[in-house]
């Protein structure tokens, strides 16, 4: 696994792991300069068939017009669904439900975290982002996260993972390790969807929840960003 603050982890357009960082050109912007060009993206297929785009959730307390803009914690899904494409907002859905309950018994909170997607529009039917789709719309993602400077994000599925991994093949085989990315700790775990398909007692409720409690025990430790992780 390739550390440091190269940049590494990305997906091309045809679904190999490649190196990512175009996104990145240019000045930092505000969040509210983000969300605009989120909105008015028409750069893929997707944007034909919206409600609308979803930029992101930022911390409650967060400074839209702030720059930068330091959150502890990003959790990066994988697109919009039905609801979500209604409301403008990530996980407001059955799985944004469950993911907020998780976060609550971990000792977490949402309105402390920002909460982004791979993709900005919902995929017809809510299917998985395609390699392209997630490769068009990587520099909104490249460009959110360079703004939040995160300490820990947390890759919510394999579709988030494969951003920040490359070669990624296997989701259970990339948890229960901090995966160093431009400064960050990655940490990768189930989708919630995947957790409610599951139930309370699967693989990927209990895998999820322990992921969970392993970012409480980070932030507890006080670990930032450039703070070494073990390989």
């Amino acid at each position: 696994m390739t550390g440091g603050r190269g940049p590494t982890g990305g997906i091309g357009p045809d679904g190999a792991g490649t190196a990512v960082g175009t996104g990145l050109a240019g000045e930092v912007r505000c969040w509210q300069a983000l969300a605009d060009a989120v909105r008015n993206c028409t750069a893929c297929a997707l944007a034909a068939g919206r409600v609308q785009a979803v930029p992101g959730d930022l911390p409650t307390a967060a400074d839209p017009q702030a720059v930068p803009l330091p959150t502890p914690v990003v959790l990066v899904g994988e697109g919009p669904g039905e609801q979500e494409d209604v409301q403008g907002r990530p996980f407001v859905g059955r799985s944004g439900r469950l993911l907020d309950a998780l976060l609550a018994e971990a000792g977490l909170h949402r309105s402390e975290m920002a909460v982004l997607n791979v993709v900005k529009c919902r995929p017809p039917g809510n299917r998985t982002p395609t390699p392209q789709e997630a490769h068009t719309c990587r520099q909104h993602l490249d460009r959110q996260l360079a703004l939040l400077t995160p300490g820990v994000i947390v890759a919510l599925g394999s579709s988030a993972a494969r951003q920040f991994i490359a070669g990624l093949t296997s989701l259970a085989g990339a948890r229960g390790r901090l995966h160093p990315w431009r400064g960050s700790h990655v940490i990768v775990t189930y989708h919630p969807s995947a957790a409610l398909r599951s139930g309370p007692r699967g693989v990927a409720a209990i895998g999820l929840r322990q992921d969970l409690a392993q970012v409480r025990r980070m932030l507890e430790a006080g670990l930032r960003p450039h703070d070494p992780v073990a390989p």
